[in-house]
C-alpha cells in the first residue's frame, strides 16, 4: 500500500469535517479585570467542588456542615468538639486557606489565608496552638505551628538543621499532635527518591512516605516507622499516647490509589507501631484500599475504604457497622459519635471559569487543554474534558465557535475518546491563519499500542489532509514561522522528533531520543520539547531547527514538561519540583498531581512560579488584553 493510501485508510471518509450534531458548549474569554494586563488561561485537574458534611458515626443523620459552605476539605475536631477546623479555597479555585467555625457550623472565622497552599489546620488538646501544612517560604510542603493567641507561625520542619537532600522529595504532610500534646505527627517523603509508576518506567511519580515526630518547638525531630518500598501514610495518635496508626501501600500502588482505572484494585492495610520501642501491628489484611486511619473510642479503629463497590466508612473493631457512601478524609470526633468528611464533585469546570490568581498583573481562567492562538487572535482548543476530544475553534472573546474536526466521526474507539485516551489532540496554527494541525489516534498509555497520525485542516474545518502514513504513532505538531514545515513527534519503534516540509512531503530526523510536545519558536531558530533525560526524570529543551544547540533548560530532578512559548519570548511549563502537595494515595482521578505552572526565559534562567495549588495545574496561554478587547 501506497504511503497515501496508508493516509487515507487511516481515517474514515469524511472525519475532517464538523458534525452538525457536535455543538461546542457556550465559552466567552471575558476581558480582564480593569488594569490587568490580560487573562491567563490554564487547565486544571482536580475537583471542582469540594462539601463538608458531618453525620453520625453509623452514617445516620448526614447533613452539610457549614452554614455558609464554599469549597472546603479536610477538616479536624477541637479536643472538646466544640469547635472545626477545615482548609477552605472560598479566597479562590486552587487558593488552599485555614478557618475554623462552632461545630454547628456557623462562626466562620479565618486562620491562615495568603497566597501559599496551606492545608491540613489541627488544633493542639489545649487548644492553644494549631499545626498545618504549608508552602510558604521555600515552596516545599513543611509543617507548621500557629499560636492562636499571639498569631505567631513557625514552620517547624523547614528549618536549616532538617533540610532535606534538595534534588530529592522533601513534603511533610498530615500532622496530628500526641494527646499530651508534647508531639506531632506527620508523614513524609524526604530524601526518598524520584521514581516513576510501571516499577520506575512510567512518567508518573510514585510516593514513598515514613512516619515522623517532631515537638511543637521544632526539636526531637525522628523517625518512628518505615518499610522499605512501602508508603505509610495520614498517622494518629492512640487516645493513650503509647501508638501512631496508619495506613500502609506499596510505592507502586501509590500511583493506582488515584488512578480511575486502577483505585478498585490497589490494596492498602492499617497499621499500629508502638512509638518507644517500634513493635507493629496490622489491624487488617485482605483487598480494598484503607485510607485515613483514626482511633475511635478506646480500642476501636475507624478508616476509609477509597473506592470500589465497599467504599465508605469502615470499622477494625466492628463497634459500628460499615457505611458505604463516597466520601474522602473522614475524622471523628473526640467521643465517637460523629465523623465530618467532605464529598468531591468532579464536574468539568466551565471554560473561563475564574481560578485564583497568584500574578495581580493577570486574571487566571480555566481552560480545556492545549489552548493556541493564531496571530489573528483565533483561539483553537481540544475539547477534551467533556468526552469528545475534537478541535474547537473560536475569537479570543468565546464568540464564533465552530468545530473543525470531530473526533466522533473519525474512526476511533468511542471508548477510548471518552476516556481521554483518543482523539484529536495539540492543535496548532498555521502562521497565517489559514490552516489547523494536530495528531488524530491514541494517546497516553494507548500510545505503544495505538497509531496515530498528523491531520491538518482550513481553518473552517470543510476538509482534512492526512500527513503522515500511520507507521508509527506522530502527533503533538508545530508550525514553522513560515509555515512551510511541521515539527511533531513519534513514539513506537522510532522515537523523537521529525520535521516535515509540507511543500515536498519530505520528513527530517531531528532527534531520535524519547522526546515529546515540540513548539517552533515565533522567530523560528529554537525548538521547544520534553525530552525523558532518565528512567524517572523529564526535562524542558530546546534545539535548532538544524539538529545543533541541544539545551536542557531544568536539571529539579522532578519532572519538567508540557513547555510552550509564550508571547513575550518567555518559556512556560508544568514543574514538580517543589514536590507533592499531598499524600499520593489520596488524589482522585488525576496524572502528576505535584505539577505547578512555571515561566522561565529562553536560556533557562529566571525560572518563576505562577501557581502555587494543590491540584495539578498545566497547559497556560497568556491572552493579553488587546486580544481580548478586539
Amino acid at each position: 500500500m501506497s504511503p497515501d493510501m496508508k493516509r487515507r485508510a487511516f481515517l474514515t471518509t469524511g472525519a475532517g469535517v464538523a458534525g452538525a450534531a457536535l455543538l461546542p458548549r457556550p465559552f466567552a474569554v471575558a476581558a480582564a479585570a480593569s488594569g490587568k494586563k490580560g487573562v491567563m488561561l490554564m487547565n486544571r485537574i482536580g475537583p471542582s467542588a469540594s462539601t463538608l458534611y458531618i453525620a453520625n458515626a453509623d452514617g445516620s443523620d448526614e447533613r452539610v456542615l457549614l452554614q455558609n459552605a464554599a469549597f472546603e476539605y479536610h477538616a479536624a475536631f477541637s479536643t472538646d468538639g466544640a469547635s472545626v477546623f477545615f482548609t477552605s479555597e472560598r479566597t479562590g479555585d486552587g487558593n488552599s486557606c485555614l478557618y475554623r467555625a462552632r461545630a454547628d457550623g456557623s462562626g466562620v472565622q479565618p486562620l491562615v489565608v495568603n497566597s501559599a497552599m496551606n492545608d491540613w489546620a489541627v488544633p493542639s488538646p489545649d487548644g492553644k496552638k494549631v499545626a498545618f501544612v504549608s508552602t510558604s517560604g521555600d515552596h516545599r510542603t513543611h509543617i507548621w505551628s500557629l499560636d492562636l493567641a499571639t498569631k505567631k507561625l513557625t514552620n517547624l520542619t523547614g528549618t536549616a538543621a532538617l533540610a532535606g537532600d534538595p534534588a530529592s522529595p522533601d513534603g511533610h504532610f498530615r500532622p496530628s499532635w500526641s494527646p499530651d500534646g508534647q508531639w506531632i505527627a506527620f508523614s513524609s517523603d524526604r530524601n526518598t527518591t524520584w521514581r516513576g509508576h510501571g516499577n520506575g518506567t512510567g512518567w508518573e511519580h510514585t510516593q514513598e512516605l515514613s512516619v515522623y515526630v517532631i515537638r511543637p518547638d521544632g526539636t526531637g525531630f525522628r523517625q518512628v516507622a518505615t518499610r522499605d518500598g512501602y508508603c505509610l501514610g495520614s498517622p494518629k495518635w492512640s487516645p493513650d499516647g503509647s501508638r501512631i496508626v496508619f495506613y500502609e501501600i506499596t510505592v507502586e500502588g501509590t500511583w493506582g490509589a488515584h488512578r480511575p482505572e486502577a483505585i478498585g484494585t490497589v490494596e492498602s492495610q492499617i497499621v499500629s507501631v508502638d512509638v518507644a520501642t517500634g513493635a507493629r501491628v496490622e489491624h487488617t489484611s485482605g483487598p480494598h484500599l484503607k485510607v485515613a486511619p483514626q482511633y475511635v473510642g478506646a480500642t476501636g479503629i475507624g478508616y476509609l475504604i477509597k473506592g470500589g463497590p465497599d467504599e465508605g466508612l469502615a470499622y477494625v473493631s466492628g463497634t459500628w457497622p460499615s457505611v458505604k457512601r463516597a466520601l474522602r478524609s473522614p475524622v471523628w470526633s473526640p467521643d465517637g459519635t460523629s465523623v465530618i468528611y467532605e464529598k468531591l464533585d468532579h464536574t468539568t469546570r466551565a471554560l473561563d471559569a475564574p481560578l485564583y490568581s497568584w500574578d495581580s498583573d493577570w486574571d487566571y481562567r480555566f481552560c480545556d487543554v492545549f489552548p493556541v492562538l493564531s496571530k489573528g487572535g483565533r483561539l483553537a482548543i481540544t475539547d477534551k474534558q467533556v468526552g469528545t476530544s475534537s478541535i474547537v475553534t473560536m475569537r479570543a472573546d468565546g464568540s464564533d465557535q465552530k468545530v473543525v474536526f470531530d473526533s466522533a466521526t473519525s474512526g476511533l474507539d468511542p471508548a477510548m475518546v471518552a476516556k481521554g485516551l483518543a482523539g484529536a489532540f495539540r492543535p496548532t496554527w498555521s502562521p497565517d491563519g489559514k490552516w489547523i494541525a494536530f495528531g488524530v489516534g491514541g494517546w497516553f498509555q494507548t500510545r505503544a499500542t495505538s497509531g496515530a497520525v498528523l491531520v491538518r485542516v482550513p481553518s473552517d474545518g470543510s476538509s482534512h489532509q492526512v500527513l503522515t502514513d500511520g507507521t508509527v504513532n506522530a502527533g503533538f505538531p508545530s508550525y514553522s514561522q513560515d509555515g512551510k514545515r511541521i515539527v511533531y513527534r513519534v513514539w513506537g519503534e522510532e522515537m523523537g522528533l521529525r520535521v516535515l516540509d509540507l511543500e515536498t512531503g519530505a520528513t527530517t530526523v531531528l532527534t531520535t531520543e524519547s522526546d515529546n510536545l515540540p513548539d517552533w519558536s515565533v522567530d523560528g531558530k529554537l525548538i521547544l520539547f520534553t525530552r525523558k533525560t532518565s528512567a524517572t526524570n523529564f526535562d524542558v529543551c530546546t534545539i535548532k531547527p538544524d539538529g545543533s544547540g541541544l539545551k536542557t533548560l531544568t536539571s529539579s530532578g522532578a519532572n519538567d514538561g508540557h513547555a510552550v512559548w509564550n508571547h513575550d519570548g518567555r518559556i512556560l511549563y508544568s514543574s514538580g519540583m517543589y514536590g507533592f502537595r499531598e499524600e499520593a494515595a489520596l488524589y482522585d482521578d488525576t496524572f502528576q498531581p505535584y505539577g505547578q505552572v512555571f515561566s522561565m526565559k529562553a536560556d533557562g534562567s529566571g525560572k518563576k512560579m505562577l501557581t502555587d495549588s494543590q491540584w495539578e495545574d498545566s497547559m497556560p496561554l497568556f491572552l493579553t488584553q488587546d486580544v481580548l478587547c478586539k
